[in-house]
C-alpha cells in the first residue's frame, strides 16, 4: 500500500495535537453508561474529528467507523476503524498506556494499522508489508519473539475481573500456566507483543474499534491473533494474541480446559 506509512504518521501527528495537550490536565469527563463507568473526554472527541477529516480528504469513498461518532461514508470495501483514545481510563489517570488506534479493513480483513502513543513519542504501524516501530531508540522493523512454552511466557490482560462465571476459571488456568502476568496495559500490550517484549495477550469484551488497528501490527510482526474459538479477530469479543503459532495453540488448549 503505497504511502500508507506516511499517511498513518500524518494521522498520528494530527491526533496528538488534540490528545497530548490535554493529557495530565484537568478533564471534564462524561460517562457513556447509565450503569457502570465508560469515560469519554474532549480529547477523545476532538482527536476522532481530526482523524476523520484526514481520512475523508484522502479517501472520500471509504467507510469510517469511530468509537465516538459512529459510521459515515460508503458503501465501500475499505473501512477505517478508529479509537481516538484507547485506554481512556489510563488517560484520565495520567498513565501513558493509552494510544490512538486507526485501522483499515479491506473486504472485512484488517490490512493496515496504527497505534500512536504521543507522550512516549512512539508509533507502531503495519502497512501491509510489515510492522514498524519509531520512537526512542530509533526506527526498526517489529518482530515477535520465539517463546513457545507457556511456562516461559509473559502475558497481559486488562483485568481478571472482566472474566465472569465459567470464563474466570479458564482465565485462572492461563494465568497459572504463564511465568508472569501484568494488568491494565490496554492497546500498549499488543504492541509490546509485536515488539518482542511480551508473549501473550488474553482479553474479553472488546469492541472492533479496540482491536482492528492492532490485528495487522501483530500479524505482520509474525504473531497470531484470533478469537477464543479460533476465528478472525476483527469482530472482537474474546481475543487471544500470541507471539507465534505454537504458543497460541498452547494458550488455546489451556483456555479450552486442556
Amino acid at each position: 500500500m503505497d504511502g500508507m506509512q506516511d499517511f498513518l504518521r500524518e494521522v498520528a501527528a494530527a491526533a496528538a495535537l488534540e490528545t497530548l495537550p490535554r493529557f495530565r490536565q484537568q478533564h471534564e469527563i462524561a460517562n457513556k453508561l447509565e450503569a457502570g463507568f465508560d469515560p469519554v473526554t474532549e480529547a477523545d472527541r476532538e482527536a476522532e474529528k481530526a482523524i476523520r477529516r484526514l481520512i475523508q480528504a484522502r479517501f472520500p469513498d471509504h467507510v469510517i467507523v469511530g468509537e465516538e461518532f459512529g459510521v459515515s461514508g460508503g458503501p465501500s470495501d475499505h473501512e477505517w476503524v478508529i479509537d481516538p483514545v484507547d485506554g481512556t481510563r489510563a488517560f484520565i489517570s495520567g498513565l501513558p498506556l493509552w494510544g490512538t488506534l486507526v485501522g483499515l479493513k479491506y473486504k472485512g480483513r484488517a490490512v493496515a494499522g496504527l497505534m500512536a502513543q504521543p507522550f512516549t513519542g512512539e508509533t507502531f504501524i503495519a502497512d501491509g508489508a510489515g510492522s514498524y516501530y519509531d520512537g526512542p531508540g530509533g526506527p526498526r522493523r517489529l518482530a515477535t519473539r520465539g517463546t513457545t512454552r507457556l511456562a516461559d511466557a509473559t502475558m497481559c490482560t486488562t483485568t481478571p475481573a472482566l472474566f465472569a462465571g465459567g470464563r474466570r476459571a479458564a482465565y485462572d488456568r492461563i494465568e497459572g500456566a504463564v511465568r508472569l502476568a501484568r494488568y491494565g496495559t490496554d492497546c500498549y500490550a499488543y504492541c509490546m507483543l509485536a515488539a518482542g517484549h511480551i508473549d501473550l495477550v488474553v482479553e474479553i469484551g472488546l469492541q472492533p474499534y479496540d482491536i482492528v488497528a492492532l490485528v495487522p501490527i501483530i500479524e505482520q510482526a509474525g504473531g497470531v491473533i484470533t478469537t477464543v474459538d479460533g476465528g478472525r479477530p476483527e469482530a472482537a469479543g474474546y481475543i487471544v494474541a500470541a507471539a507465534n503459532a505454537e504458543l497460541h495453540a498452547a494458550a488455546m488448549a489451556v483456555l479450552a480446559g486442556g
